[in-house]
């Protein structure tokens, strides 16, 4: 038997019960079906293939788990910050016992291939334990002595909050994104994307075998306009995190206007990878390969453009079409696949819409361009070139594996082109010239960057964009920054003067 033919079996063990009873909701630490009786189906982009039912809540249901978690709040907010690592510790041992099954799961629902997806759900765990370490110290505030005061700070958990997960790599953001929420001290709310249920669901039943309080952490599945909506207008929710397109993070802050939410968005990206003459070039090939066609090219952090300087574009171009030519396309349960199909038929079809667009627009298909046989969502790794910045192929965000290359000639035209773009998220910069990677840097409008390196995502570090990729930092201490309140307390520590008015 072949190693697909034999993850396709356990698959089928591990989908067998999500077939039989369909993906729940958890209200208040129950299982439970929709209050409406309403269901949703979720399908493999594989094949189209029906995976199972999925409960389809709404208002009603939010309102429940909304209500849950409010419930919740005092006692998890006031539990021991050891009991809660203790908790979050058992969580991420949960997530390794069941790895292989998330995995699984994960490449059927999303199309993923199975060399990411099987880290995935170990990163999911780290994800847990660094946050668990650090639950102790959240509260820890500063000691500011002034003249007259003895003046500390300390932070408070925010309150029950929303959190609104993308499809792309469902499971390790949603623990991104509650991990650091529980540690502090909140009660969630979770919407996973309706492209992507199962593993939002195989966590839940972690987190409440680990021993997790009822109504701590709620899961509500359903639609953005239902579901979502609802969970961003409810007053009894504090804040709302979410990650997904920069046009649905404009709505959900326009609806969480009324109750003042507070809102952490991760974005949308169109992310430069800048290729200056004196780089590395061999090392600057495999990494904007890895970063655009690695998950499918379905990630916020992909480098999406590629500048690469004119007098090595023919050669560093022809070499790209040639291992562009030679990935792998198939299916996400093949360990030998590199790229699997993309998440769903709609978002096939957009990915798919930008070949003509790059073909009316005058640009070049130099690889792919084409869609893999006639059953599911595969298409092969595409590259444009011979593009500039104002083509469509450069401005919008595809969100598939396209890469756009656009040719430069001087560090300032390169700064230019990298900067003309509504997004600000990531920049990839490779030369071997100190004072201009500082400058480069320095000038290039993204919230994270990286010199002659891939993303390699540090935890501690801050991670957002800026312009249209999001609002707010996630990682380390800024995460806590967002689900917690500043609280200042004043001491005296003498008589001082007090104005006496009407004396």
């Amino acid at each position: 038997m072949s190693d697909l033919q034999n993850n396709i079996e356990k698959l089928e063990t591990y989908l067998a019960h999500f077939r039989e009873t369909g993906v729940l909701n958890q209200i208040g630490g129950k299982a439970c079906p929709a209050a409406s009786g309403a269901t949703f189906e979720t399908t493999s982009p594989v094949d189209d293939s029906l995976i199972c039912q999925v409960a389809r809540g709404d208002a009603a249901d939010i309102d429940a788990a909304a209500r849950a978690a409010k419930d919740a709040f005092p006692a998890w907010r006031d539990m021991a910050a050891t009991d809660r690592k203790k908790i979050l510790h058992k969580i991420a041992d949960g997530i390794v016992a069941r790895a292989e099954e998330i995995a699984f799961c994960e490449c059927w629902d999303t199309g993923q291939a199975l060399r990411f997806m099987s880290k995935a759900a170990l990163r999911g765990a780290e994800n847990f334990r660094f946050f668990a370490d650090k639950a102790p110290s959240a509260r820890d505030g500063q000691a500011l002595p002034s003249p007259t005061l003895m003046n500390i700070t300390t932070r408070l958990p925010i309150g029950p909050v929303g959190v609104i997960t993308p499809w792309n790599t469902p499971f390790m953001l949603s623990t991104w994104k509650i991990a650091p929420a529980l540690a502090a001290g909140c009660t969630v709310v979770h919407k996973p994307a309706e492209f992507s249920p199962v593993t939002a669901r195989i966590l839940m039943e972690i987190a409440e075998e680990a021993g997790l309080p009822k109504g701590v952490w709620n899961l509500v599945n359903g639609l953005g306009e239902e579901a979502g909506k609802a969970l961003t207008e409810h007053p009894d929710i504090k804040a709302i995190a979410f990650v997904g397109e920069s046009r649905t993070g404009s709505m959900i802050m326009r609806q969480g206007a009324q109750t003042l939410k507070r809102v952490h968005f991760e974005l949308g990206g169109k992310n430069p990878v800048i290729v200056f003459d004196d780089a590395d070039l061999d090392r600057a090939l495999d990494a904007a390969i890895f970063m655009i066609y690695s998950l499918n090219g379905e990630r916020c952090t992909s480098s999406s453009r590629l500048l690469v300087q004119d007098t090595i574009a023919d050669e560093f171009e022809t070499k790209l079409v040639e291992r562009v030519n030679n990935i792998r396309v198939g299916h996400p349960l093949d360990p030998k696949t590199e790229i699997g199909p993309l998440i769903h038929k709609t978002h096939f079809d957009k990915v798919t819409g930008y070949f003509e667009t790059a073909r009316q627009d005058g640009a070049t298909i130099a690889a792919g361009g084409t869609r893999v046989g006639t059953e599911g969502c595969f298409v092969r790794p595409t590259l444009f070139t011979g593009a500039n910045n104002a083509m469509k192929i450069a401005q919008e965000e595809i969100f598939g594996p396209v890469l756009t290359s656009i040719r430069f000639g001087s560090e300032e035209e390169a700064l230019q082109i990298a900067n003309d773009i509504p997004y600000g998220l990531t920049g990839y910069v490779w030369t071997n010239d100190l004072t201009r990677a500082l400058r480069f840097t320095n000038g290039l409008e993204a919230g994270m960057i990286w010199v002659n390196s891939e993303n390699v995502r540090h935890l501690p570090t801050p991670f957002g964009g800026v312009k249209a990729s999001g609002i707010g930092r996630d990682g380390g201490d800024w995460s806590f920054e967002f689900y917690m309140e500043q609280k200042h307390i004043g001491f005296a520590t003498g008589q001082h003067a007090i104005p006496r008015l009407g004396a």
